[in-house]
């Protein structure tokens, strides 16, 4: 389902494009998930399933020189594959990448971390997440967002949730943050799968200082195809248009 107006709010002062996408560590098409991710235009890029054990610094660096952005923070076994990426003009004032407490016989799990600021804007931290398919491990893990986001001022969440919108965890993270896709619903609601879209797990939030312009799957925007979305992954993006507080 497609909700909202067509066209994205224009850049302002500290407005933000932020765009969280899993990429599957590169398997699929890289090209075709490149033109996706130019096409956005994103300042910033939550990356989720960055290439973990080939050559992920160069597997990172590829990406970022496809996409005309430069790696922040994160990638590869540092935050144990989120990865964020942005544009030149944005300021890295802080580096908060988090390896999180492992379960035995479940996969590593991170976060990647910058508090940044871009132009017009104060500093706010952003962070990129790929939670456990483990419920329990999992409902940790949203707290432990919220204390990534606690002492930081504005900030953003972003990535692959792996629960629904009525979930526990999604519920304790939507009691403090905004849920961009609620808060300024644009685009498309449902992330996966490309090929038949029927669940939200995907999101961006926000803290409250924070105003969301537009959030949700870019379905039409100018040089997005129905054709890359489906052969660059196995979920789909979500871009939000992100205003900050200025000063």
């Amino acid at each position: 389902m497609t909700t909202g107006p067509t066209e994205l709010p224009p850049p302002g002062p500290g407005r933000l494009r932020l765009l969280s996408y899993n990429i599957r560590s590169l398997r699929d098409d890289r090209h075709a998930l490149a033109r996706v991710i130019r096409a956005c235009e994103p300042d910033i890029v939550c990356i989720q399933e960055s290439p973990r054990y080939w050559r992920p610094q160069g597997q990172a660096a590829w990406l970022a020189r496809e996409t005309g952005t430069v790696v922040l923070s994160g990638g590869g076994r540092i935050a144990a594959g989120p990865l964020l990426l942005g544009r030149l003009a944005v300021e890295v004032l802080g580096v908060h990448d988090r390896l999180l407490p492992k379960t035995r016989g479940l996969h590593a799990r991170g976060f990647a971390g910058a508090v940044v600021r871009v132009a017009g804007s104060v500093p706010f931290s952003v962070t990129s997440c790929h939670l456990s398919l483990d419920p329990d491990e999992r409902y940790g893990q949203f707290g432990m967002l919220l204390d990534q986001l606690r002492s930081a001022g504005p900030g953003v969440v972003a990535g692959d949730l792996n629960e629904h919108p009525d979930g526990p965890g999604w519920r304790l993270l939507a009691e403090r943050l905004q849920d961009g896709h609620l808060a300024a619903p644009w685009g498309g609601e449902f992330t996966s799968v490309p090929d038949n879209p029927h669940q939200r797990i995907d999101a961006v939030f926000a803290t409250p200082d924070v105003r969301v312009l537009a959030c949700g799957v870019p379905h039409g925007l100018p040089g997005v195809t129905d054709a890359d979305l489906r052969a660059a992954t196995d979920h789909l993006p979500v871009l939000a248009v992100l205003e900050l507080p200025t000063g």
